[in-house]
């Protein structure tokens, strides 16, 4: 999937981007990210594109002719690096970009083209991520053969029996590091809490549930979560 401009300035490299317009149009997919100083490059675009520039169009010029060719042409942004030759977005060109609601964004230090590129298109091509495959094909069978309670009870039982709070408190850990192969940093992080914290509940998870490490432990109360949830 395509990164949106948002999630590239996002980026290390993007450090210190200054959004002047475009705000309603972050959310937009980038498709690529040229380096243009040509005044003429709308004809060049094929839509999608987040240009890079020291300014140059923009300097003796119509600015504001510059950034609607830009946006008729199909470009989701403009970056300008305003420490060389242009120090300041003309107001002309800055009136044409909050009218066409076109993303003007501004660097007031030097950067390099070089990184931002590099980094904004290791994202455009990043291969996407498989999403995991379904376990409701197991928990379907289990809750139409009626054996789904009897399972939940097994996996999970000891869990189950606690007061409401403390169940739902280790039952959404226990998710939690399923979720992420028992790495207790990225939990702590999904459920907004301290990382003793997770060390703390997934000890008490150890003593009621026994040995988590095993795959085919760790398959089981995956099945049983989805069903605990279900019912």
């Amino acid at each position: 999937m395509l990164p949106t401009l948002a999630e590239l300035l996002l980026l290390p490299a993007f450090t210190g981007a200054e959004v002047r317009s475009g705000q309603a149009r972050l959310g937009a997919p980038v498709t690529w990210v040229h380096v243009s100083e040509i005044s003429d490059a709308a004809r060049f675009l094929s839509g999608g594109e987040l240009l890079l520039s020291t300014g140059t169009p923009l300097a003796g010029g119509d600015g504001g002719a510059y950034i609607r060719s830009l946006a008729g042409g199909g470009a989701h942004g403009l970056a300008l690096e305003l420490v060389r030759e242009v120090r300041e977005v003309p107001p002309e060109a800055l009136e044409a970009a909050r009218e066409t609601g076109f993303p003007l964004i501004v660097f007031r230090q030097e950067v390099s083209f070089a990184e931002l590129t590099r980094a904004a298109h290791a994202r455009i091509l990043r291969p996407p991520v498989a999403a995991p495959p379904s376990l409701s094909p197991v928990t379907d069978a289990l809750n139409e053969t009626g054996r789904a309670a009897d399972f939940v009870a097994a996996h999970l039982g000891a869990v189950l029996a606690l007061p409401p709070r403390p169940r739902l408190i280790l039952l959404d850990t226990l998710g939690a590091l399923l979720g992420c192969n028992f790495n207790v940093a990225e939990a702590a992080r999904s459920l907004g809490v301290r990382r003793q914290t997770v060390y703390y509940r997934l000890e008490q998870l150890r003593a009621m549930l026994g040995d988590l490490n095993d795959p085919r432990r760790q398959l089981g109360l995956l099945l049983a979560l989805d069903l605990s949830r279900d019912r």
